[in-house]
Formats: C-alpha cells, structure tokens, sequence
C-alpha cells in the first residue's frame, strides 16, 4: 500500500513542502531515501521505539520512504512525526478518517511518543497555507508561533497518541488561537533600558535620537567607563515600534534559527545583537555546512551592538561591508545559493588607542600617537565610511553622576523619533525599499537633500580640508537630512550641515592630536 504524508524543509528563511511516500512491499527492512541527513537516518529508532510505547509498531515488511524532491536535502529530526504517520496509515495499522493529505505534520519524537519542539514553524505555517492545507499539526511548544498565521487551523499536540485518535478516530484536536494584537504590543511599554537611567551625556544622547530618527548606523569613541555600552543598550528603547510586517518578517527569522521555541508567538521587540568579539565571519553574516542566519540576519529590523570594534577580527569586519550597504546578504556555495534579508541599525564602540584613554594626562596609561594610529588602522576606512555618525563621548563629571535628578525618559524621545519617521514614511511612500533616510540611494539624495548656495559652500570646504570620500558625502546629507526632519523643516539649512559634519569624528585633521 502507498500512503502520502507531508511535511516541510526550511531552506534559507522560506519553507518548502516535502510530500513523504510509504510504501509497502514483500520483503524485510528499512529504507529512508531522498536525501536523508544523519539526524534524519536515524529517526528509524525514534519511531520504533515511540511506536512500541504507544501500542503500534514498524511491521517486519519492507518498508520504502520516498521524501521527495529528492534532490533537495533533508535535514534534522523534525520529520518523525510524519514518517510515523505515513507508516501507521500504509501499514493498515490505523484508517484515514481524517485524510493525511489535508494537513502539514511535523515533530521530533521521544522514545514515549511525547513530542519535542522543532524549527522554522512560523515559515512552515505560511507555506502551508499559501499552498491550500487545512491546518498545520505540531508540537504544543511551536504552536503559538504558527498559530499567528491567520487562514490555516494549527493543532498544537502533546504527543503521538493524539494525532493518532485524530487521524483514526476523528477525535477533535484544540485549535490554537493568537489575538495577534495583543502578543504584537505586549513588548512595547515599559522598556528593560531606559535613556532616563544616563546621567549627563546630553550631546551623545541627541546623536542617538538622531541615528534612531533617520536609521543611521553610529560609533562611539571613548574611554572605558564613558558610558558607551549603556548608551548602545538604551538605544532600541528610543527606535519607532515594528510594524506588523516587520515583527512577522523578524519573527521567522528568529524561528529559523530556533530561538522562538521558548518564548513562542510574535516578536514585537526590536531586536538588540551583541556578538563576542571573538566570533567567526560565518556566524556573522550566515551559512555553515547547514545554512542558517548569522548576527547580521537576526539584528534584521533592530540593531547590531559591536563593543570595542578594534578587537573584532579585520575579516570580520569586512564582511559587513555589503550588508551595509545592500541591507541583505546573498551566501553562495558550491551546492546552495540563499538570501537572508540584513536591514540593522549598526552600533559600534571602541577605545581610541590600546590604553583606552586619548590626551588624558591624569590618565593611568597613555599611547603615542603612533600607537594610536596602529590601533586605529585595525578598521578598515571603508568600513567607517559607512557608518554615519562618529562622536566622541567623554567621562560624566561627578557633579553629573551624584545629581538625583533624572535625565529624558525614553518615551519622551521616541515620540519625537516616532514624528520624525512619520515625515520620512510619508516623503518615501511612492518608493518600495526606502522607509527612512538611511536607506536613500543617489537618486533619493540628489532629490530630497537640495542645498542652498551658503550650505553647499560650507560643505564643500569641509569635504576639501577632511578630505572627504564620496561616501562619506552621502552620509553627511542623509544626517542633515534627518536633522531638519527633527525640527520639521522641509529645507536643509546650514546649521543641519554644520552639525552633521560634526558627527564625522575619526574624518578630521588631528583628531590624533
């Protein structure tokens, strides 16, 4: 007898349905064909064994399961819930009064047949229900996240028994419902960091609020005990919440990396990345021998924290380079192509010599110049160009730090943050892939970054006496930009010019000393 079941593999951050063929034949033994990992080989031994404590077994016949395309790898232990269903069904062990064929069935078996979480579930459902399933069955922990596709019934099960009796005996499985409003804002008020808890600080604090207005990518350059970590941890707080659209796309990403499985349902929170400078180009940016998201893809609608960037690996570093630009990151290999969307907010920090202090003379230790060069040269001058805004932030003064006053909340920020977007949302809404004026191509400059004489004479004396790249010209208009869309202006002015210039920090003459 020939029974189909199906299932799905994950590839990149899509799904794609794989239908399971059991067949039924003279003989004896056990073959898993169809590009089958090592995980996937031995799901033969879960399923025995979880059938046997169930009350069914794997018949003593030859048994042929075909996972088809068969030239589309298959990988880890997320298929034993189907192939189990598939054998029960061709088996005869059990009937179809609930047909196979209408639903997606996924599941890592126990040896008792109790259900263990698996991957990717969030793409799974939208596959599913684009292609016309019914519903989608998994286990309960996975559940709420799929659940948040609307337009395909998801039975989160405990174990094997119950889809048994729901395939053999039609006995009802509890649907999962998810008020998606509800799980959408639950993340937003109240904030584990909060720009109120920053003592001093006021100028760092308006470059944030300036990078958060218009998405520009920032480094903060200081010594250590400046404040530099604490302001990079309180900068998400201050960003416009995700849209719906945003928190779904973030949220399969997050699934496919199988970091939703604990908290479950949509993620609603920007989210906040801290890599060890210690990490590998792959974790980055992606891929492996099994491809999955790097930092860089789960940063995507949030923001990607770099403390001291020095310290990273200078190959590290410069695999950013198209990210930042492109806001995704294409891995090719020789059997795979993928694409995983990287649009982050980058955020670095770094000590302006190995000591860590910079013309300090009550400084404990001190670097020459030299030194100081050597240290810096470690990030590469097209790497910086990227990032919009360099500033300085300097010690809080201990008046600063034993004043009981509070500085801004957060909420006050973001709601100037929130107007500022709105602008750009509104200038930005006949064209696709810009939402915010970091993400302005040359056309979109050259548009909406008009300059009047008195403005383009400024800039072009301090394009000539910091020697400016083209790049970094850009920059400075899209931070202009967002400047006067802070003050509401629909013309940059040259105080907008002035002040952007100023947050080229590493650009200027003798910044060395």
């Amino acid at each position: 007898m020939l029974t189909k079941v199906y299932g799905s593999a994950v590839f990149g951050v899509e799904a794609s349905t794989i239908t399971v063929e059991v067949n039924v034949d003279k003989g004896v033994g056990y073959h898993l064909v169809g590009l089958p990992d090592n995980a996937l080989r031995e799901s033969n031994f879960r399923i025995a064994a979880a059938l046997q404590n169930n009350g069914y077994k794997i018949p003593g016949k030859k048994l042929i399961l075909n996972m088809s395309p068969a030239d589309l790898r298959k990988e880890g232990s997320a298929y034993d819930l189907t192939l189990a269903m598939g054998i029960l069904v061709a088996t005869g062990q059990i009937k179809e009064k609930i047909p196979l064929e209408s639903y997606i069935i996924m599941g890592e078996l126990s040896l008792d047949g109790s259900l263990q979480p698996i991957r990717g579930a969030l793409p799974i459902s939208i596959k599913a229900k684009e292609e016309g399933f019914k519903g989608f069955i998994l286990p309960e922990i996975n559940a709420k996240e799929a659940a948040i596709v609307e337009g395909i019934d998801v039975f989160g099960v405990k174990n094997i028994k119950e889809v048994i009796d729901f395939i053999n005996e039609g006995i009802p499985l509890i649907k999962t419902i998810v008020d998606i409003e509800t799980e959408f804002n639950h993340q937003l008020e109240n904030p584990d960091f909060d720009f109120a808890d920053v003592k001093g600080q006021e100028s760092i604090k308006r470059c944030m609020e300036i990078a958060a207005a218009g998405g520009h990518n920032i480094i903060l350059i200081g010594p250590p005990g400046s404040g530099k970590t604490m302001l990079a941890k309180r900068l998400p707080s201050i960003l416009p919440p995700m849209t719906l659209g945003e928190a779904l796309e973030t949220t399969k990403i997050h699934s496919v990396a199988g970091r939703t499985i604990k908290k479950g349902g949509i993620i609603s929170a920007r989210p906040f990345r801290s890599p060890h400078h210690t990490i590998s180009d792959v974790a980055l940016v992606g891929g492996g021998t099994y491809p999955k998201p790097g930092e860089i893809s789960l940063s995507h609608n949030g923001v990607l924290f770099l403390d001291e960037l020095p310290e990273f690996k200078r190959g590290v570093l410069e695999v950013m380079r198209q990210p930042l630009e492109d806001r995704e990151i294409t891995i090719s290999r020789a059997k795979f192509t993928i694409t995983y969307p990287s649009s982050f907010m980058l955020v670095a920090s770094m000590n302006p010599s190995p000591s860590g202090y910079f013309n300090d003379p009550n400084a404990p230790m001190n670097s020459t110049p030299a030194e100081m060069q050597r240290y810096l040269s470690k990030v590469s001058g097209p790497l910086l160009d990227r990032i919009d805004i360099h500033i300085e932030v300097t010690p809080v003064p201990f008046e600063k730090l034993s004043d009981d006053r509070k500085g801004e909340a957060s909420t006050l920020i973001r709601e100037r943050v929130n107007i500022t977007r709105k602008i750009q949302s509104e200038r930005f809404s006949a064209l696709e892939n810009v939402h915010y004026n970091a993400q302005m191509g040359v056309k979109q400059i050259r548009k909406y970054c008009m300059l009047d004489k008195d403005s383009l004479q400024l800039l072009k004396t301090a394009m000539e006496r910091l020697n400016l790249s083209a790049r970094a010209y850009d920059r400075i208009l899209k931070v202009s930009r967002t400047i006067a869309d802070l003050e509401a202006s629909d013309s940059i002015k040259g105080s907008h010019i002035s002040e952007a210039i100023q947050y080229r920090s590493l650009d200027r003459d003798g910044w060395l000393g």
